[in-house]
């Protein structure tokens, strides 16, 4: 019995009739060159909506994409009907290349991979001084996902009017991790709002956190004529926020060039998807001491180059430190 590849050029193979009598099936996709380029702003069971030029576009995803998913910040190419007048639904045909993909799984036995958004610039790690208390291995963990993500983290302390600043600055100081402190006072005046504007100009900014930290607060003060979403409470009892954002949304920023992405309160963010190994990147003046440690060096132990390298005055010790334990941060979990 012959069998010929998909590529054969041999003019005696039988060519079967067709008796349906429609078209045959055929590998060519369309290349849909009569797309429009748009940004997903926001993704609810199945639906995108995506913004095309100065209007809302609600759509679905092609089938030809298969299991691709698009998130909030993806730019996409679209075809269909593109009025965005009600009950239009157009079709995503192309996902474009990503700059940059923040990600995290449920914990760190999670292989599942979630996509939190893509092409963002900026992380903005939100966590409140007080009401609920402050947990630094939930910063540390989005740190490293911002590291390896290749985001810049922006640390965003909010209700400094319940408990002052100082000592968790002074655990993240040797990062040199830009920070913004705010109180509700001020975000009723407007001033920690202008404060917060000026680190998000002209950068599309993904906000996380904790759920009560006041993160849907911040955001509604800052797109105030939009009015983001209702804002939620603590727990007294456990501690702990309600989830008042249940999908992310992109808002462009009135009077910038940049854009908040709001996303649901997060209680554990897994990192699973991370290698250890790349997050060394983010430290550019230990980086060169690794060349002399041993394979496959957990930059954590007796042998590590790194502590000679700091001993030697190449680095401040307390930038090992934060490595270390932003390392560390992987084989923890977030309560501890």
């Amino acid at each position: 019995m012959r069998r010929y590849g998909k590529n054969t050029d041999e003019d005696d193979i039988r060519q079967r009739p067709n008796r349906k009598g429609n078209r045959p099936r055929t590998n060519i996709r369309p290349k849909h060159e009569e797309a429009v380029e748009g940004m997903v702003v926001t993704v609810d069971r199945g639906r995108l909506t995506c913004l095309v030029e100065d209007r809302l576009v609600m759509a679905m995803k092609a089938r030809e994409l298969g299991r691709k998913a698009a998130v909030v910040g993806d730019h996409v190419a679209i075809v269909g009907d593109l009025s965005g007048e009600k009950d239009t639904l157009a079709r995503i045909v192309r996902i474009e290349p990503r700059s940059s993909v923040l990600r995290r799984t449920a914990d760190d036995d999670d292989p599942y991979e979630r996509v939190v958004v893509a092409n963002a610039d900026q992380l903005a790690i939100v966590t409140a001084l007080a009401d609920p208390e402050p947990r630094p291995r939930l910063i540390d963990r989005c740190l490293v996902a911002a590291y390896d993500a290749g985001l810049e983290p922006l640390l965003v302390l909010t209700k400094s009017d319940l408990a002052p600043p100082d000592e968790l600055l002074e655990l993240y100081g040797a990062l040199g991790v830009p920070y913004v402190v705010t109180s509700r006072e001020e975000l009723e005046s407007g001033a920690a709002v202008d404060r917060v504007r000026k680190q998000l100009d002209g950068k599309i900014t993904a906000f996380v956190g904790h759920s009560g930290v006041g993160k849907t607060t911040l955001v509604n003060a800052l797109v105030s004529q939009e009015r983001r979403r209702s804002t939620g409470h603590v727990n007294a009892v456990t501690g702990r926020g309600r989830h008042t954002t249940t999908s992310a949304r992109a808002i462009p920023l009135p009077g910038t060039e940049g854009w908040v992405i709001d996303t649901p309160g997060v209680r554990s963010f897994g990192l699973h998807h991370v290698d250890p190994s790349r997050v060394i990147n983010a430290f550019p003046d230990l980086e060169p001491g690794t060349e002399g440690c041993p394979r496959a060096c957990s930059h954590d132990e007796p042998d590590c180059a790194l502590d000679q390298w700091v001993a030697d005055g190449h680095a401040d010790p307390q930038r090992l430190y934060s490595l270390r334990r932003l390392l560390a941060t992987r084989e923890r979990t977030e309560g501890d």
